[in-house]
C-alpha cells in the first residue's frame, strides 16, 4: 500500500492536468494505463526481488510518466515542474534498459550514460524551462495547451534563444538514445544465449526508443508539416509503451517458472545419470548451454565431465559465475556450477538446483559405496535413495504450491484488476494485450499444477493411497475401476505404489489400446499387493536384466522402469500378458 498510494495520486493528478489541456476520455485511459502498468509491474518486481533495483526503476518510470502532464494546470509552480521534468521518464527508461536484468550497470561507460541522461534533464531541462513562455509558444509542450501556465521558472523573454536551446535539448536526447541502443546491441552480441533470452524484454523497449527517435527526428525536420500524424504517432507510442512493463513482468514470471522445471531434475536423479547426463539436464533446465558441472578432483579442485578444471567461486570473470554446491566454504563443496552470471541473480533458483545436485552427488557416493561392498550390494542402499528422492519430491511440491503458484495467482489477480480499471472505450490493442497476458498466465498456473502433481501429488500425503488412486483414475481417458483397502502404509511404499499405477495406466492407454482397466490394492501379509489389469492387446513381457528394453507393443521400457522402482524398495514384480488377452501387472511391496 505504501507504493500504491503515490502511484494513485500521481495518476489522478496527471489525468487531471491532461484533461485540462483538452485530452479526451480515450487519451486519459491510454495515459493512465501506461503509467499504472509501469507502477504495478514495479511493485510486483519489488515484492519478488527486493534486492534487485529493476523493480524501483519500473515504479519510478510509472510515477515520472505523469510528470509532464502537470503542464495542464494553471498553477505556475505545477506548470514549471511539468515543463522542467517533462523528459524525466525517458531518462529513467534509459537507466532501466542499461541495468536490466541485474539492476546495476555493468561498466563505467554505462554508468556515465545513466548520469548523462539525468544530467540532461536536470540541467538542460532547467535551462529550457527558464526560457519557456507558454503564452508565446504553447506548441513547444506536447500538450499544446494555449491557456495553460504561466511558467513560474520563466525569466528571459528570448524566443530565438529558446528555440535554439529547445533544438539542442531534443537532439541531445536523440544522441543519448542512440548511444543507449548501441550499448545494448554490443551487450547482445557479447552475451551468451542465456543472457540474450533474459535481455529480450529490454529489446522490446528498444523498439519503443526507436519510435521516440523517429518522432523526434520528424519533429525537428518538419514540425509544421506533421498535421494529424502527431496524434497517430502519440497513440502508437502509448500502445507500444503499455506493452513494455507487461513484457518485463512476464519475463520475471518466466524466470520464476524455471524453478518449477527443477522438479524434473529430481526424476533424473532417480535414473542415476552420469556426469555428462546430469550436466546436459542442468543446461536444458536453466537454459544455459555453456553451463559446466564440476566435481571434486583428487587435487582438491573441481573438474568437468571432460576433465578440464573448473575455476573456483569468485573467479568466473566476465559474464561467468561459479556457484558451490552446497553453498558455503569452497573447500567443503562437493561440486561447483560454472554458469552465466545472469542466473546468479535468481538466488532461490540456484539454491533449488544446488539441492538437486547435492542429492545427485549423494546418490553417486551411495552407489559407489554399494559397489565397493561387492556382490548384490546392500539391499537397503536403493531404499535409502528412494527415501531421499521421496523427501526431495515432497519438499519441491510444497515449495511450488506455497511459492511460485501463490505468487502467480496474486499476479493474475493484479492483471484482472488492471483490466477492470480500463474504461469501456479503452484502446482495443491494450485490452488484447492484457487479455493475452492473463490467458498465458492462467495456462502457466495449470501447467505448474500438473507438474506439482507429477512431482508429488498432495492428495497422496494428505489422504492416502486410496483417494490418490481414485483421483488418478478420474484423469484417465479410459474407464478405471479402483479397489483399495482402507489404511495407510509407509510413505515410500505408498509413493512407489502410486507411480507404479500411474505408469501402468499410461502404458495401457498408449500401447495396449485398453477399453477398461482395473486397479486393486490390498494388504498381503507384511506388505502391500498392487495389481493393474487391462483388456488390451497383451503380448508384452517383463524385460530381463540383460535383454532388450523394448518388447511386444512397445511398453517394455515402461515395464523396466516399473521393475526398477519396485526393486528399489525390495519388492517383486510379475507380468502376465498373453497375446490378445490383456495384461495383468502384480507388484508385492514389503512394508517392513
Amino acid at each position: 500500500m505504501t507504493w500504491g498510494l503515490p502511484a494513485l495520486v500521481a495518476g489522478v493528478c496527471g489525468a487531471w492536468g491532461y484533461a485540462r489541456a483538452g485530452a479526451g476520455p480515450a487519451d486519459l485511459v491510454r495515459d493512465l494505463a501506461v503509467g499504472w502498468a509501469f507502477a504495478v509491474s514495479g511493485t510486483v518486481a519489488r515484492l519478488r526481488r527486493p534486492a534487485n533495483r529493476t523493480g524501483p526503476l519500473l515504479y519510478a518510470e510509472g510515477l515520472t510518466w505523469f510528470l509532464g502532464n502537470l503542464q495542464g494546470f494553471s498553477v505556475p509552480v505545477l506548470f514549471a515542474a511539468g515543463a522542467w521534468g517533462e523528459a524525466l521518464n525517458l531518462a529513467v527508461l534509459g537507466h532501466l534498459l542499461l541495468v536490466f536484468p541485474d539492476g546495476r550497470a555493468g561498466s563505467g561507460y554505462e554508468r556515465r550514460l545513466v548520469v548523462a541522461g539525468y544530467a540532461l534533464v536536470a540541467v538542460g531541462g532547467l535551462v529550457r524551462a527558464l526560457l519557456y513562455d507558454p503564452a508565446a509558444d504553447s506548441s513547444s509542450s506536447y500538450l499544446a495547451c494555449a491557456r495553460c501556465g504561466p511558467n513560474a521558472l520563466f525569466l528571459f523573454d528570448a524566443p530565438a534563444l529558446f528555440e535554439a536551446v529547445d533544438v539542442v535539448y531534443r537532439w541531445a536526447g536523440v544522441v543519448l538514445t542512440v548511444l543507449v541502443t548501441l550499448t545494448m546491441v554490443r551487450r547482445w552480441r557479447a552475451g551468451s544465449p542465456a543472457r540474450r533470452r533474459v535481455l529480450l524484454p529490454a529489446w522490446v523497449a528498444v523498439g519503443l526508443t526507436f519510435s521516440f527517435v523517429g518522432w523526434e527526428v520528424l519533429y525537428l525536420l518538419a514540425p509544421e508539416g506533421l498535421g494529424g500524424a502527431d496524434a497517430v504517432v502519440t497513440v502508437l507510442s502509448d500502445v507500444t509503451q503499455v506493452a513494455v512493463p507487461v513484457v518485463f513482468l512476464v519475463s520475471l514470471l518466466r524466470m520464476r517458472l524455471r524453478r518449477a522445471s527443477v522438479g524434473e531434475l529430481v526424476l533424473t536423479v532417480g535414473r542415476s545419470p552420469g556426469h555428462h547426463g546430469m550436466q546436459d539436464m542442468l543446461r536444458r533446465t536453466l537454459g544455459d548451454p555453456s553451463l559446466v558441472l564440476g566435481l571434486r578432483a583428487d587435487d582438491g579442485g573441481h573438474s568437468g565431465p571432460d576433465g578440464r578444471p573448473v575455476p573456483p567461486p569468485g573467479r568466473g570473470g566476465g559474464d561467468r559465475a561459479v556457484t558451490p554446491v552446497p553453498a558455503g566454504a569452497v573447500r567443503d563443496a562437493e561440486a561447483v556450477l560454472e554458469h552465466d552470471r545472469s542466473l546468479a541473480e535468481d538466488t532461490e533458483l540456484m539454491a533449488a538446483v544446488g539441492e538437486v545436485v547435492r542429492l545427485w552427488v549423494r546418490d553417486l557416493r551411495v552407489r559407489s559405496e554399494a559397489g565397493v561392498r561387492g556382490g548384490q550390494g546392500d539391499r537397503a542402499v536403493p531404499r535409502r535413495i528412494l527415501q531421499a528422492v521421496y523427501e526431495e519430491r515432497k519438499k519441491l511440491e510444497r515449495d511450488l504450491h506455497d511459492g511460485a503458484q501463490t505468487r502467480m495467482l496474486y499476479t493474475l489477480m493484479t492483471l484482472r484488476r488492471l483490466d477492470a480499471r480500463l474504461a469501456p472505450d479503452a484502446d482495443p490493442a491494450l485490452r488484447r494485450t492484457v487479455a493475452e497476458a492473463e490467458e498465458g498466465l492462467r495456462q502457466s498456473i495449470e501447467e505448474l499444477r500438473d507438474l506439482a502433481r507429477g512431482i508429488h501429488p498432495a492428495v497422496l500425503a494428505r489422504a492416502g493411497l486410496g483417494p490418490a488412486l481414485t483421483s488418478l483414475a478420474e484423469q484417465c481417458p479410459v474407464p478405471v475401476a479402483v479397489e483399495t483397502e482402507p489404511g495407510r502404509w509407509p510413505a515410500v511404499v505408498e509413493t512407489t505404489a502410486y507411480f507404479l499405477v500411474s505408469e501402468a495406466l499410461a502404458n495401457a492407454v498408449k500401447h495396449a489400446a485398453a477399453r477398461r482397466i482395473r486397479v486393486a490394492v490390498r494388504g498381503g501379509g507384511p506388505g502391500l499387493v498392487v495389481e493393474v489389469a487391462d483388456d488390451g492387446v497383451g503380448g508384452v513381457r517383463l524385460p530381463s536384466a540383460d535383454g532388450p528394453e523394448s518388447l511386444g507393443t512397445g511398453s517394455g521400457t515402461g515395464l523396466k522402469g516399473l521393475a526398477d522402482r519396485v526393486a528399489a524398495v525390495g519388492g517383486t514384480l510379475s507380468v502376465v500378458s498373453p497375446a490378445g488377452g490383456g495384461t495383468r501387472i502384480r507388484a508385492e511391496l514389503p512394508c517392513g
